[in-house]
């Protein structure tokens, strides 16, 4: 690319200072080719129970500026690899969910189209699709899916509606989107609403990682799946519930039981060097956590990401 990440020197710029960027990463309200963009969808009408993870990009970037650029464990900087900016926020249609969808999809595809790699900070799940769409299409092929989540997000309607957040993978797979074979959700828990809950995702061929198989069999799970996507395109969405809520109680349907904070980043550094496309982080409810340590969670496990 034409050019490396820069960001402030924090000895001269304190990082409480300045516009507020993700990790202070440079803004960039134009496409322009880049390795990474990172942009908000502050969009939170697909919630079903507690709603506010429209203010999550926010808070996430504001939690963001003391996250340091060098990554211990892996020994890499990530403004020597990439050139990252800050793309802003996606437009978006507060009440109407499938406009919300296609405004995000052609933002997504803006970046796209200067092959950036795009990675959408929400906002509720419902999200995920518009980035999904518009990163299969350019692409021009379907996606594997690396899914973390204490729900499946297979239901097929809420109150008659098809893009809500909890149907964002059965979306992505009817239309064609994400390749089922080749797609796992990892931390389902709890209660679900009937024991049919995970048949559809199974007809599919949909892979399902349950907390308690995690803790049962470990890392090992995870490692199956990462040899058995090889080097295919893979999306990896992460949705902040699948976290316990003693360390992300800022979201919107919290489920107790989920990973720790060192259990979740010991699985997500399973999947270095995959073929990362496209990513998202959603779900976080800043004003449900006063606290904000949900937004600070949030922001490190996007710079993990990132890193892989």
């Amino acid at each position: 690319m034409s050019f490396k990440t820069e960001i402030p020197d924090a000895r001269q710029f304190p990082r409480y200072s300045g516009v507020c960027s993700f990790f202070r990463f440079p803004l960039s309200p134009q496409p322009r080719k880049v390795d990474w963009v990172l942009y908000g969808v502050p969009f939170d009408f697909g919630t079903s129970y507690r709603p506010g993870a429209r203010f999550g990009c926010r808070s996430i970037r504001e939690q963001s500026a003391y996250i340091k650029p060098y990554h211990l464990f892996y020994k890499e900087d990530l403004r020597e690899r990439f050139s990252i900016v800050d793309g802003g926020d996606a437009p978006v249609a507060p009440y109407d969910l499938e406009k919300n969808l296609s405004l995000h999809e052609e933002f997504s595809s803006a970046w796209r189209a200067q092959d950036a790699k795009t990675f959408a900070i929400g906002g509720d799940h419902s999200i995920s699709v518009g980035n999904m769409r518009a990163t299969s299409k350019a692409l021009g092929k379907k996606l594997a899916c690396i899914h973390f989540d204490a729900h499946t997000d297979t239901v097929d309607r809420l109150w008659d509606n098809a893009y809500t957040h909890a149907s964002p993978i059965r979306r992505g797979v009817e239309e064609g989107w994400l390749d089922p074979k080749k797609s796992v959700s990892i931390g389902i828990r709890g209660p679900v609403n009937s024991a049919t809950e995970l048949d559809w995702g199974r007809d599919q061929g949909l892979e399902y990682i349950c907390i308690e198989d995690f803790r049962e069999k470990g890392l090992d799970l995870l490692r199956a799946f990462k040899k058995k996507i090889g080097n295919d395109p893979v999306y990896l969405t992460f949705d902040i519930d699948c976290m316990d809520p003693v360390f992300a109680p800022g979201t919107g349907t919290p489920a107790i039981g989920g990973f720790t904070t060192a259990e979740i980043i010991s699985a997500l550094r399973v999947f270095k060097g995959i073929q990362l496309v496209a990513a998202d982080m959603v779900e976080v409810a800043p004003g449900l956590d006063p606290t904000q340590v949900t937004s600070l969670l949030a922001a490190h496990l996007v710079f993990e990401i990132l890193c892989l």
